[in-house]
């Protein structure tokens, strides 16, 4: 991009001001500035437009059960035989969403990158390859692994990958791609700056996976290859099961187009998000709209009406995917305190939300397909967050859990 195309492409949204110390700029940053605004979804900011914003407010919600652990058990032979037979047959992929850093394990580097052990390293990383391991080892077969990772994060993740010799997976069947940054905003819709030569903006939320994924070319090396539906979890469960062809075949016998792992909640509050049914589609509410009539719900059995906790274990079919993308996921705008640059060149960092960032949520693509299987799941051998140094879903419970497993620390 020229500067005088991005000038005319600037003054045409009515954000000129991103040039406004260009000319202090040597050569690189010039170039790194034109490059950043070539890069940056200007559409976004339709949002802001009272009329094209997305509104928070919930359809109907209704309870929604799941394949709980005895329906599983007593089908296990076959949805196992399924699920085997589509990873051999390389109709399966996995996406490890690891965009992150352990900020709040007082950790400076990738989360992933978290060493977990206590007598020896275990990365978290480690132990999430150790998982998809144990399915190759079942099937015989190799499973592409897509790890998404962030602008801030990417370089570190790959060479920590390549150093540990990608933990024994075979590197032929990983990788990487960057999620994609959208851009920060004042209250006034005006894009707001981190420096002289740099834009202000963030990961555009888990739900950018995908276009991140399509934007990367990831997604066309896929169908080439003949895959055909996507697993995609989150970095931070240690003993998250990935690939896994229970999980898979389920699904696919259900005829459903999505699947959602899910744990029965610890408590009616617990802090996780809940399978409903939303108008009539398959939906996730998040435990802070649940209302306390909601939250306490009783079935006739006397289990809790929205009882399945998702734990950010989906498997989607691609063909879907493909189809919401193209009709654009709902973007959520949401308040932030932004560390910025002022009128005057000088760094902000203000102690109040001073401006809007744009998101993409995972669970709005829950609800953009037509039907959803929720999927049971044992608590204690599927599900340990690593969110906190100690405490409810810390290090501290993660490794109690791993050590349960058999898992050597």
């Amino acid at each position: 991009m020229t500067y005088e195309s991005a000038k005319k492409l600037l003054e045409d949204w009515g954000q000129s001001h991103l040039l406004k110390y260009y000319n202090e700029l040597d050569e690189t940053e010039k170039q790194s500035l034109l490059d950043q605004i070539e890069g940056t979804d200007f559409s976004l900011l339709d949002n802001l437009k009272e009329e094209n914003r997305f509104s928070a407010q919930r359809g109907k919600i209704e309870p929604l059960g799941a394949v709980t652990v005895d329906d599983i058990a007593r089908n296990s032979e076959s949805y196992r035989s399924t699920g085997v037979d589509a990873i051999r047959s390389g109709k399966v992929a996995a996406v490890l969403l690891a965009g992150g850093q352990g900020t709040r394990l007082g950790f400076d580097k990738p989360k992933g990158m978290f060493n977990i052990g206590v007598n020896r390293e275990l990365f978290i990383f480690q132990c999430l390859i150790n998982n998809l391991m144990k399915v190759v080892e079942e099937t015989g077969s190799y499973i592409p692994l897509c790890i998404m990772t962030s602008e801030k994060n990417n370089e570190d993740t790959v060479n920590f990958f390549r150093e540990k010799d990608f933990f024994g997976y075979n590197s032929d069947y990983v990788s990487f791609f960057i999620q994609d940054m959208a851009p920060s905003v004042d209250f006034n819709g005006k894009i707001l700056m981190e420096s002289k030569s740099r834009i202000s903006s963030s990961p555009n939320g888990n739900g950018g996976w995908f276009s991140s994924l399509v934007r990367s070319g990831l997604m066309d090396k896929l169908k080439a290859q003949g895959v055909e539906w996507l697993n995609v979890f989150a970095v931070d469960n240690v003993l998250q099961q990935i690939a896994d062809p229970m999980f898979i075949g389920a699904v696919i016998e259900s005829g459903c187009e999505s699947g959602s792992k899910c744990v029965a909640k610890a408590d009616p509050y617990e802090r996780v998000g809940a399978m409903c049914l939303e108008d009539g589609m398959p939906s996730i509410v998040e435990y802070y709209e649940l209302t306390d009539e909601m939250a306490n719900q009783r079935l006739d059995n006397g289990e809790l009406a929205y009882k399945f906790g998702v734990i950010l274990n989906y498997l989607f079919r691609l063909d879907r995917l493909v189809e919401i993308n193209s009709s654009r996921m709902p973007v959520h705008i949401v308040e932030k305190k932004i560390p910025h640059i002022d009128e005057n060149g000088c760094q902000v960092s203000p102690e109040k939300p001073n401006g809007f960032k744009f998101e993409t949520l995972i669970l709005d693509m829950i609800h953009m397909n037509r039907s959803c299987l929720p999927y049971e799941i044992v608590r204690n051998r599927e599900f340990a967050p690593v969110k906190n140094p100690t405490g409810v879903d810390s290090v501290v419970s993660a490794r109690a859990l791993l050590t349960e497993n058999g898992v050597e620390l």
